[in-house]
């Protein structure tokens, strides 16, 4: 077997472990008493418990509330209403958002609304999901959200063939000067000559950008005769050459192309990168249209190159400032063809939209991470159902872990292990990094730690987190065989925590899918991770197990299992024990003056 280190994240602080280990969104402002979040994992009933990424739970006579900012479909609003309370309030002014944001569990908005830092800081940590109607994030301030821990889902298939059908029809509308000539036969006028158009057959067109609708624009040019390159730095080349498309450098695409459609997100990489220098590059007489975002297009310079025959037409349906000014320019340029971002826009589309984001938003208060999450790691729903019962694993690994600290020592540096027989390429571990991080956070401090924060939070609190892999020979059908977690550098309340060498270090596997406790420092144990477990070292010899388990009996507290290493018959062995309910302080006395226990510890999962 081999090992390697393969990523390291960190996070600082000196926790305290006498925190209470409850779990609030904000120290400043708790939620309502009738709502409680966590990471849930498999219980008692674990057949029936899902496994949870971001959860906001409410109890049985209370609803989350959903502020819907924009106008949503009304079969999106119905789903919305059978889960939560729906507050419908459109044209929110900036000051209004964040005032009415305190109160509500999740934000549904379309392209008009800004979700700035602001209204995650007024939110004060109750805000748990926003919802963004369409594909383009860039109104949602990602940073902010993911400081606060707030995950942010978007609806980026139901509008896609919408789209790229408005992206067609602006296509062949400029190409004829569809616009122009109708506005002319309405003046009274019937100037045939004037709108003589271009063919599409034959002619080169660069999609930039070549994602969901990108692809999709392209397979209908192809439709229509033309031959069609793109650019995107981010596509596989077997995707593109599926459909029959050519992938190309940047200046490539745009020096070839006698049409070019803009396709790509607004980012800072991507803002005006057509402007004077890249029109300068352009084929004399391209022809330009735009559904995506108005600010990738440098709109002055878009005037002067409309002006000065470098860009014979543009067909537009974004821009920087929307709607722009009456007296724009550019939009009363003859031979620039308008629409009011009417992409998403048909019936069909818009109805489609609102389930889409209606399910993600509900799917993530109900602490399903949404496929379509965009600020936190994708994880493809079947290595989420692959890792489930390790999810609960590694969170109830790190809870155990950090309750053994003992002596006022901060926490530092933490190494998981994780041994597979899979290759390093096939074990996705960052859902199980985020966990250990949310056990070993969340027991010690007020923070809540999910998905979307946790490499967030780790970084913050100065913790440095190192994993490593034990490859293992076998059969590669289960993900994991076990998974380690050790914290170097701190004293332990329980001495047999701290392995031979010198890290506090427990270790569990995954039996018949639940967690098992397997290793406690070098003694090898055998509990069920569920309820909280009380861990005795012991002389080794008859009777003991009957001893301690009469007094919990006596107290009426249940034992689910218990387990005893040893180093060897009639020495010292480790006991761990499995209890439903939490012994009181005078029980756990009783088992501590027993003459054969060394020493124990409670810990609470």
């Amino acid at each position: 077997m081999a090992t390697g280190s393969i990523r390291a994240a960190a996070v600082g602080g000196s926790p305290s472990l006498n925190r209470p280990t409850q779990l609030s969104l904000s120290s400043k402002l708790p939620l309502h008493p009738s709502f409680s979040v966590s990471f849930l994992g498999r219980g008692r009933h674990h057949q029936a418990a899902p496994l949870v990424a971001v959860v906001v739970r409410a109890s049985l006579d209370a609803k989350p509330t959903v502020l819907v900012a924009e106008k949503l479909g009304e079969a999106g609003l119905s789903l919305l209403k059978g889960f939560a309370n729906v507050d419908c309030s459109y044209n929110l002014s900036p000051e209004e958002l964040c005032t009415k944001i305190s109160l509500c569990d999740a934000l549904i908005v379309r392209s008009g609304t800004k979700v700035s830092r602001e209204v995650f800081e007024s939110s004060a940590g109750r805000l748990k999901v926003v919802g963004r109607a369409g594909v383009g994030i860039d109104n949602v301030d990602l940073s902010a959200a993911t400081e606060h821990g707030c995950l942010v889902v978007n609806a980026p298939t139901a509008n896609t063939v919408a789209a790229a059908e408005h992206g067609i029809a602006l296509l062949a509308a400029m190409a004829r000067n569809v616009a122009q000539a109708d506005a002319s036969v309405k003046a009274g006028k019937w100037q045939r000559n004037k709108y003589v158009g271009v063919s599409l057959v034959g002619k080169t067109l660069a999609v930039m950008g070549f994602g969901k609708v990108g692809s999709e624009v392209a397979r209908r040019a192809k439709g229509l005769g033309m031959h069609v390159i793109s650019h995107d730095p981010y596509a596989p080349a077997d995707r593109a050459r599926a459909v029959g498309v050519e992938l190309v450098g940047f200046d490539e695409a745009i020096a070839t192309a006698d049409f070019i459609s803009l396709h790509m997100p607004l980012t800072p990489a991507t803002a005006k990168v057509l402007n004077d220098e890249t029109f300068a590059k352009m084929k004399k007489g391209v022809r330009i249209v735009n559904v995506a975002r108005g600010g990738v297009i440098d709109e002055e310079a878009l005037v002067r190159a409309l002006d000065a025959g470098t860009v014979a037409q543009a067909a537009l349906d974004v821009f920087t400032e929307e709607p722009p000014a009456k007296d724009s320019k550019l939009v009363q340029h003859e031979r620039v063809t308008v629409t009011p971002h009417l992409g998403a826009s048909t019936m069909e589309a818009q109805e489609g939209v609102a389930i889409e984001i209606a399910e993600a938003v509900i799917g993530a208060l109900k602490g399903e991470l949404a496929a379509t999450a965009v600020n936190a790691p994708m994880v493809p729903a079947e290595v989420l159902t692959e890792l489930k019962p390790f999810v609960v694993l590694a969170e109830k690994l790190g809870r155990l872990a950090v309750q053994l600290v003992g002596g006022g020592s901060g926490v530092k540096t933490i190494k998981v292990t994780y041994a597979s027989s899979r290759a390093p390429d096939d074990l996705d571990t960052r859902l199980l990094r985020a966990m250990i991080t949310k056990g070993i956070v969340e027991p010690i401090s007020d923070v809540f730690v999910n998905l979307v924060n946790a490499d967030f939070t780790a970084k913050q609190r100065g913790l440095r987190i190192t994993e490593e892999r034990v490859i293992l020979d076998g059969s590669p059908e289960s993900p994991l065989e076990y998974v380690q977690v050790q914290i170097a550098n701190v004293e332990s309340r329980f001495a047999s925590a701290i392995s031979d060498s010198g890290e506090i270090t427990v270790e569990g596997r995954v039996k018949d899918g639940i967690p098992h406790l397997t290793k406690v420092g070098s003694f090898e144990v055998d509990v069920s991770l569920e309820g909280s477990i009380i861990l005795c070292r012991q002389v080794d010899q008859p009777g003991m197990i009957g001893t301690v388990g009469s007094i919990l009996g006596e107290e009426n507290v249940n034992v689910s299992f218990m387990s005893v290493g040893r180093i060897a018959p009639r020495k010292q062995a480790v006991m761990a024990i499995g209890v439903d309910d939490q012994p009181s302080k005078e029980t756990l006395k009783r088992i501590g003056d027993i003459s054969a226990i060394e020493e124990f510890v409670f810990l609470k999962l």
